[in-house]
């Protein structure tokens, strides 16, 4: 079995992802992680040099690779669902949860670490959050095809563990 974390950059996938594979005793895996064992690069590094459309190759590359774990927590990127085929291949090979939480509470748990990430990088937080807004707008058509939706008061693992089990 694998279950996938879907939803925007600062949602909690990672987190929620260790926690739930924990419980599950299950294995965690990080899209992130994968990508930049891939290519030898940071994704930071990947963006400037060779830009999104190779890291979304790289996306890709690495979705295919953890569709096949057994046993699986995986946290993806907040747009893999959201290029190529890649939505297809996460319902094909598990199930997925998306992670859904506010533009404003996403901007402030994101605001210290823009720098590492090159598609939300603002001058001030008003700025950071009609980014953040603009960009779910695009990619919540995208996560509404989940299996599961948690709401931000419900996203917990044991709270989803509960759900699917």
């Amino acid at each position: 079995m694998r279950i996938f974390l879907i939803g925007f950059m600062g949602c909690g996938k990672t987190y929620i992802g260790k926690q739930l594979a924990k419980i599950l005793d299950f294995n965690f895996f990080d899209i992130d992680d994968e990508v930049e064992a891939i290519s030898g690069k940071s994704i930071t590094t990947i963006f400037r040099e060779e830009g999104e459309s190779v890291f979304r190759d790289y996306e890709t590359r690495a979705l295919l690779s953890l569709s096949k774990k057994p046993n699986a927590v995986i946290a993806t990127g907040g747009g893999t669902p959201c290029f190529l085929d890649n939505m297809k291949i996460i319902k094909e090979s598990g199930i997925s949860v998306y992670l859904k939480i506010s533009p404003k509470r996403l901007a402030q748990r994101l605001e210290k670490n823009q720098e590492s990430r090159p598609l939300i990088q603002s001058n001030n937080n008003s700025q950071l959050i009609q980014k953040i807004t603009g960009i779910l707008k695009n990619r919540e058509k995208y996560y509404m095809k989940a299996d599961y939706i948690i709401n931000e008061k419900n996203g917990n693992a044991n709270y989803i563990k509960d759900m699917l089990f």
